[in-house]
């Protein structure tokens, strides 16, 4: 007896089925079977049934003799179920990579309740793909097992029975089967959860539904939508013939109401010369079927109390006005926006034409971002080494508390914003300031950069389209013939920054600023950096850094973190910093030794926390040498990196540590203890020397010196050799590390 029947009806989706069924057949669980009941589908979902069905023995295909809908075939296929658990799967969705283990583990782990409720995410044509916004109603905390009247909210969540996995025996006990007509979900899911002995929430999304631009059955215009009356006829004479669930009925009746309005309000399902007989049903069946007791939003008394007295037309024009009173706010925030943005500029215009304020430097970094890089490096030194300056951060109000004391906050797009823009003498950032910017005579402009370009930029980017996406060129050399100053790391940074952004700036190979701290923090200070992040004592700590992928509209990882923590064993932790963490594991809660910091706004201090980095083509693989701790490269995917977007030399042919070509690799590197060998601290030290050779921890100073004093003599500054850099270390841990689990 499997342990899972996965039933799969399937009508006119032949063009999703393929994935649908692959998406089971790929799970790392296999104790499973899968029912294909082909509702005698008019396209080509019965002959793909039946491939997969020739293909695998744990794939049945069945074909019934004529359409009978969702709920019927449904019905059909439980028939055939020879699983512990039903799961549902609509022919259009797929289960998420290790959707199946993930169940089983939480089954086992809650003592097989009748129902486990689990996550899904809306999947769009566009690939965006969006986790439901009521998920926390699935936190697993409390206990493991309960019924509904313990978690009532759990009715908030979509009513579908595609998100639960169910016991077959308590089906089959209860005798539930789903009814014809649209809508046979609702007859089925309330009746299922009212009635189950034990309910266990699973807080991981395991389903994929997708979101069809057409074709949906009940997006479509049609009078089935007239169904719903009679599923919830079969809700409540499910409730009346239970007196025990009798306390159901006022929220019942309150859901009834809420699930009338949001259909009567959709203006693409009743047909026009339908909907006033749809009211007057909904009327007839809120009259028959009211239960005060529910409490409702206030914003919905008004429109249910309506539809109780089927007063259509008032109901009709209060959705009207509401609907008109939208369109108002919307047209009056345009105006209030535009007339906003012509004083603005009005506002900068004028200040621009007043003196400059000689002692006044504004600086920014990551687009707005809060108080991190190269720029906060240099602003730090500004107020320590020059007398009598001003100093003001732009970035937006959530970050305004990075922001240190001293130095003031100037919030995007408003007044001050720009009166500081045109006023002041200095402006430092190390990406683009507003487009609206006018350099005036006598303001000095330096950029920073975010760190050493591996990836093509600037104008090498004319013959990489899929990379450019539409970057507006003229606007970017506009843009750098704004720069008075380019401050560069290293050589190679130099040649290439001078050829992709060419102007008639000069360049200051004086180190990158934002890596000082890496040799001005003692372990002391490591030490209270890792405890912050909640890194255990004795633990050692991955720093997890991929990079975008231009060729992807969807941001997914190439790297299974939870299997790489199985691998590594209880003494390591992985800090994510990820440009889509939902993707790890499937939009689920990570596990406890995966610590997110995709959202943490500096990455000096995750690299000074962490014992070694797993990275891909990110620049801070340029940087974290300086720590002199090993690097590992991941890269699977090197070849369409490459041809999407460029580098400007081979980083396997010259890596800072490690290459691995494929995930299986990785973790033998890490297995073997590889990732941190002589041969690893061989090629750091070769990249170190070639892509670090001004980082000491005075870069800032160099830069402050000729930028802000005009200092010219003696600089750049004495540069250690590397030999004699003292870069951050670790603080002592006691056996740390001291073994990989194979």
């Amino acid at each position: 007896m499997p342990r899972f029947s996965v039933i799969v009806p399937a009508f006119r989706v032949q063009a999703y089925l393929h994935a649908c069924l692959d998406s089971v057949l790929a799970q790392s669980f296999k104790d499973y079977e899968i029912v294909v009941v082909d509702d005698c589908s008019p396209d080509a979902c019965g002959p793909i049934a039946d491939e997969y069905a020739r293909r695998d023995p744990r794939v049945t295909a069945l074909h019934l003799p004529r359409n009978t809908g969702l709920g019927p075939a449904r019905n059909a296929g439980m028939g055939r179920a020879a699983g512990d658990y039903l799961i549902f799967l609509d022919g259009d969705d797929t289960l998420l990579p290790d959707a199946l283990q993930t169940i089983a583990d939480r089954i086992d782990a809650t003592g097989e309740p009748d129902v486990l409720m689990y996550d899904y995410a809306r999947t769009y044509w566009t690939g965006r793909s969006v986790r439901n916004v009521l998920a926390a109603h699935l936190d697993e905390s409390g206990p493991a097992r309960f019924r509904l009247t313990d978690r009532p909210e759990l009715l908030r969540l979509l009513m579908v029975v595609w998100n639960k996995a169910y016991r077959r025996a308590f089906i089959e006990a209860e005798g539930f089967t789903f009814p014809p007509g649209y809508y046979e979900d609702t007859p089925w899911t309330y009746p299922v959860l009212m009635s189950a002995g034990s309910i266990a929430v699973l807080d991981a999304v395991c389903v994929s539904y997708r979101q069809r631009r057409r074709g949906n059955i009940l997006s479509t215009t049609s009078e089935k939508h007239f169904d719903v009356f009679d599923q919830y006829d079969r809700v409540f004479a499910f409730i009346d013939a239970r007196p025990e669930l009798a306390l159901w009925r006022p929220v019942m009746f309150r859901r009834m109401l809420d699930h009338f309005s949001a259909l009567f309000a959709s203006r693409d399902r009743l047909p026009h010369h339908s909907r006033a007989a749809f009211f007057r049903r909904a009327a007839a069946a809120c009259r028959r079927y009211r239960t005060p007791g529910a409490p409702v939003p206030r914003r919905a008394l008004l429109r249910h109390g309506l539809l109780r007295l089927g007063a259509r037309r008032t109901y009709q024009a209060l959705s009207g006005a509401q609907r008109l009173g939208g369109r108002l706010r919307l047209g009056s925030s345009a105006v209030r926006r535009a007339v906003r943005g012509a004083a603005l500029r009005a506002h900068y215009r004028i200040q621009s034409r007043l003196p400059l304020r000689s002692r006044d430097a504004v600086f920014a970094a990551r687009g707005g971002g809060g108080y991190t890089g190269s720029p906060a490096a240099i602003e730090a030194k500004v107020r320590e080494l020059v007398p009598g300056v001003r100093t003001a951060w732009i970035c937006r109000a959530a970050d305004a508390h990075t922001v240190p004391t001293g130095t003031r906050h100037l919030a995007p797009g408003t007044f001050a914003h720009w009166t500081a823009l045109a006023r002041s003498a200095y402006l430092v950032n190390d990406a683009a300031f507003d487009r609206g910017l006018v350099k005036r005579r006598g303001q000095v402009l330096l950029q920073t950069h975010e760190g050493t370009p591996l990836r093509t930029v600037g104008t090498d980017l004319l013959d990489r389209p899929a990379a450019a996406r539409g970057t507006d060129f003229e606007q970017l050399l506009r843009s750098v013939d704004t720069w008075d100053f380019s401050l560069s790391a290293n050589p190679h940074s130099t040649l290439v920054r001078e050829r992709a952004y060419p102007s008639a700036y000069l360049t200051l190979e004086y180190g990158s600023p934002r890596n000082d701290v890496y040799h001005r923090t003692g372990p002391a200070d490591v030490a209270r950096l890792r405890e912050t992040l909640g890194i255990p004592a004795g633990s050692t700590a991955l720093l997890y850094a991929p990079t975008h992928r231009d060729y992807r509209r969807i941001q997914r990882p190439d790297l299974d973190l939870e299997r790489l923590i199985r691998v590594l064993g209880p003494q390591f932790v992985i800090l994510a910093r990820s440009p889509r963490l939902a993707g790890l594991g499937g939009h689920r809660a990570p596990h406890p030794r995966i610590i997110d910091v995709s959202g943490h706004r500096s990455v000096e201090t995750l690299a000074l926390a962490s014992d070694a980095l797993i990275t891909d083509y990110a620049s801070l693989m340029f940087d974290y040498v300086n720590l002199d701790r090993p690097v590992v490269l991941h890269l699977a995917d090197i070849e369409a990196y490459e041809a999407a977007r460029g580098t400007y030399f081979d980083i396997t042919a010259f890596p800072p540590g490690i290459v691995a070509r494929g995930q299986d690799e990785l973790f033998d590197i890490f297995a073997t203890d590889h990732w941190r060998g002589s041969r690893s601290a061989q090629l750091r030290a070769a990249f170190r020397a070639r892509f670090c050779p001004y980082d000491d921890g005075y870069a800032a100073e160099r830069v402050v010196r000729r930028v802000f004093l005009g200092e010219t003599d003696g600089l750049p500054l004495p540069v250690p050799s590397a030999a004699r850099r003292t870069p951050a270390a670790l603080p002592a841990q006691d056996g740390a590390g001291a073994g990989v689990k194979n």
